[in-house]
């Protein structure tokens, strides 16, 4: 059996390892070569396997690309308790990739939990970005404004819910995590994007031993520890790509608007009638609008 959470398509360029940084232990999918770093953050329950279908195109533009399976995940390291999980951690986890990398230059690109790392992350500074873009979830200042809102709160009963002990595991994974393969079928639009074998990859790397807390953890570490990090005024002068999913069941568009008081070189680009899961289930449009940004 491959220690690895899934196998690449041999002509995807693909490849495997195991990297240390931050004294964790991260599997890694990489592809290209070079020394610009396009360093990809998945979200929850997800992998880097969510990027199976952006890591080709960014290797033939040039761009050496790495997509970890954050901390919890996969085969990665698990560290035990909460307070793991929280948004120093990750950050500095993000920090300590691209030190091992040793790259010239760094693009982050992230959906979903990873983009809220990288948010935090070009905020804090803690290493020079060329470019970040983000998919599918606001920035944290505009975020902290819609969750005020009866129109974004109510969307955002799972965190609530994820707070509580040991339910939201046995909820997530019984009956060989149907849970996990819930989340992606029931919340998109394409359905035919999630076939069977894609979900099965999500929900055998969710029932590893400690995995489903380690992912969950990141919820429960957003509310107990959300002052681990300072966000200070929340500036962020890196060139600023947002692809939105505008199906998104869990965050609404408005999550969208406002952005540009803290992120002042921003493009935003909306894709109708697709899901949260942007990425995976509109791999043409993300893979187009993400190519002609670069370009541009």
């Amino acid at each position: 059996m491959t220690p690895f959470s899934w196998t690449p398509e041999p002509a995807s360029g693909i490849t495997q390892r195991f990297v240390e940084a931050n004294g964790q232990t991260f599997e890694l999918a990489e592809c290209g070569s070079g020394d610009r770093l396009a360093l990809m953050l998945h979200g929850f329950p997800e992998l880097n396997y969510s990027w199976r279908l952006q890591m080709p195109m960014l290797a033939a533009r040039g761009w050496r690309v790495w997509a970890p399976n954050l901390r919890g995940y996969g085969a990665s390291s698990k560290p035990e308790g909460v307070r793991a999980y929280a948004l120093d951690h990750l950050t500095d986890d993000v920090a300590a990739l691209i030190d091992a990398s040793g790259a010239r230059e760094v693009m982050l690109v992230a959906h979903d939990w990873g983009a809220i790392v990288a948010w935090t992350f070009a905020i804090r500074k803690l290493r020079p970005l060329v470019k970040l873009v983000i998919m599918n979830v606001p920035h944290p200042m505009v975020g902290a404004r819609e969750i005020r809102h009866w129109r974004q709160f109510r969307r955002s009963w799972y965190i609530f819910f994820f707070q509580l002990p040991r339910l939201p595991e046995r909820m997530m994974i019984r009956d060989g995590a149907a849970g996990i393969k819930g989340a992606f079928r029931n919340m998109a639009v394409d359905k035919s994007r999630f076939p069977a074998e894609v979900l099965q990859t999500y929900a055998d790397a969710a029932l590893r031993p400690g995995a489903i807390t380690a992912m969950i953890n990141y919820y429960r570490a957003l509310l107990r520890h959300r002052d681990s990090v300072d966000l200070g005024d929340g500036r962020i002068d890196v060139p600023t790509l947002m692809i939105w999913g505008e199906e998104d069941s869990a965050l609404n568009i408005r999550c969208t608007e406002g952005t540009e008081e803290w992120v002042p070189d921003f493009t935003l680009r909306r894709l109708p009638g697709v899901s949260h899961w942007v990425q995976q289930e509109a791999p043409e449009a993300v893979n187009a609008i993400l190519g002609d940004w670069l370009d541009g």
